[in-house]
């Protein structure tokens, strides 16, 4: 796949003025740097961009933004961030995955670079301090890559008797992959459970790997980012198995997932894009405090549980914070 088929401008009008003119009218550029394909992260892109009107900025007036996609491949992002400081970004916003601020962060010191990441920043090794991030990164995390000990308990919580779950594994998304891989094997050996892998690196394999996985495991566990970005058709697959289905994104159970536990990765990137309009207007990254998730939501599709024949414990129903009827 050549590297150029994943380079996307998105930026209205804007994006068609030629890199002169921008150096003429200098209207500051955002440069966008995602792991995932511009259709996948379209939805994150949006809500970078409502932060930043929350600021007052207005793109093309303010600001114009250039988008570079590896397109599912880490390996090209080194590259593509590399372009977007020769383009002159005045700030790079990373997207999705924790692979993209890396490699912002490898290529350049002196570009301000933001990320909205599922992952611990500190544990991560995007930054020494949360107060106040050293250089020139700073951003939000989401933390759902930190709850897989939770998600391993509320399973077990409703399938007590349960022997055996499945990591449903993106790993081309190498660092996430990791952190599911140990935190959900470590928390099911603690509570006598056997923990069953698969893997799906994109929306073709996700069929493949979940076939037949009914009759192996009786519940499952999904990495957020492939419930993000195929939340329907997991749900769907996840049923069809008759699979209890758990993943961090609201949006998953209102896809006809059972279960979804985790902080909103759209509000995350809302708040960094809050933070991309503060250093426009002249702020340092340095001065701006990483900002963790503390709201997680839990939510309950009973419709699914209905489809599944499962009777939701009392005790799980009144720790929701939302029931699907």
């Amino acid at each position: 796949m050549r590297r150029r088929d994943f380079i996307k401008v998105i930026a209205g009008s804007a994006a068609a003025w030629p890199l002169t003119a921008r150096a003429q009218s200098v209207p500051p550029m955002i440069g966008y740097l995602a792991e995932g394909k511009p259709e996948g992260t379209a939805v994150l892109v949006a809500a970078v961009r409502n932060g930043l009107g929350e600021t007052g900025l207005v793109e093309g007036k303010d600001y114009i933004s250039e988008f570079r996609s590896a397109g599912g491949d880490a390996n090209f992002l080194p590259g593509l961030a590399t372009e977007l400081v020769q383009h002159g970004a005045a700030v790079i916003m990373t997207l999705d995955t924790l692979a993209a601020p890396r490699a912002a962060k490898a290529v350049t010191t002196t570009v301000p670079i933001v990320f909205a990441t599922g992952a611990d920043p500190l544990r991560a090794r995007l930054v020494e301090s949360l107060n106040r991030p050293s250089g020139n990164i700073t951003g939000i995390s989401a933390m759902n890559l930190e709850l897989g000990s939770k998600w391993v308990g509320l399973l077990h919580e409703l399938l007590p008797t349960a022997k055996r779950i499945a990591i449903l594994i993106n790993i081309e998304n190498a660092d996430a992959a990791r952190l599911m891989i140990t935190d959900t094997q470590e928390a099911a050996f603690s509570m006598g459970l056997q923990t069953e892998f698969v893997f799906a690196s994109n929306e073709g394999e996700i069929e493949p790997a979940l076939s037949g996985l009914g009759a192996r495991s009786q519940g499952l566990i999904i990495q957020p980012d492939v419930a993000f970005q195929n939340r329907a058709e997991v749900a769907a697959l996840a049923i069809r198995e008759k699979l209890p289905a758990l993943a961090a994104q609201q949006d998953f159970a209102k896809a006809d997932g059972l279960m979804s536990y985790g902080s909103s990765f759209i509000e995350a990137h809302r708040l960094a894009g809050t933070y991309v309009g503060r250093i426009l207007k002249g702020e340092k990254p340095e001065d701006l405090p990483v900002q963790r998730a503390t709201k997680f939501d839990f939510v309950i599709n009973l419709k699914t549980a209905k489809a599944l024949g499962l009777t939701i414990p009392p005790t799980l129903l009144a720790r929701a914070d939302e029931v699907i009827e």
